[in-house]
């Protein structure tokens, strides 16, 4: 028997900077004496604590070992790398927090995280990213992950499965089929019979002129 499950609603989330939040300065050196992928995906994973079981696990993993690779690609430094890392992880949980459809929230939120990395706003927002770096990473997590998000989701999220149940309420009356529906009597008592033709009134029938001739009379 499947266990019920609370089903959580999609949310909005709301952005805020994310410098050090997740890696901090001493993982990023570790991080980046780290050349081969399997080092990198342990390093990782210690960094983060992910104690997950496998498919997630390692699902996981490569979204933060490809991460990493995008920002060595761009060369993009300690500070940026760490943030990056903190946005994806922000936005995979936003993804993963209920299995219905919530990509919108995702994408805004994703945008709204980046915004706060790239423009100079203190305390709201940093300029971490130029314009043009933060159209990079834009374009990469949509096509590294909104673009799969649903594989994501399944992946990550409990399976919802509706089963519909129809109860009738034993609220007629019982007795009900042994008396008639008074409408329905009223209507057959209007109706006029077929065939009769309605009798005619006498008083409303007009007298017929006498024609007959009268009777001569001869007088003497």
């Amino acid at each position: 028997m499947d266990a019920k499950i609370q089903v959580a609603l999609p949310q909005a989330h709301r952005a805020k900077v994310m410098l050090w939040t997740d890696v901090s300065y001493h993982d990023m050196e570790q991080i980046d004496r780290m050349h081969s992928p399997s080092d990198l995906k342990s390093t990782l994973s210690h960094v983060f604590g992910v104690d997950l079981p496998e498919p997630k696990r390692e699902a996981l993993l490569a979204l933060y070992v490809h991460t990493v690779l995008f920002s060595r690609e761009k060369n993009f430094n300690k500070e940026q790398t760490s943030a990056l890392l903190s946005i994806i992880k922000s936005v995979h949980e936003a993804n993963t927090e209920t299995p219905l459809n919530n990509i919108e929230e995702c994408f805004t939120y994703c945008k709204e995280l980046l915004f706060c990395h790239s423009i100079r706003r203190p305390p709201f927002s940093i300029n971490l990213f130029s314009p043009e770096e933060a159209d990079l990473i834009i374009k990469h997590i949509y096509n590294g992950y909104i673009r799969h998000y649903k594989v994501y989701k399944y992946i990550f999220t409990p399976q919802v499965k509706l089963d519909l149940y129809l109860t009738y309420s034993d609220s007629s009356n019982q007795d009900g089929s042994n008396v008639e529906d008074p409408s329905f009597e009223d209507a057959e008592n209007m109706q006029e019979p077929v065939g009769e033709e309605p009798e005619a009134d006498s008083s409303d029938t007009p007298e017929r002129p006498n024609t007959e001739p009268e009777d001569a009379t001869t007088s003497p």
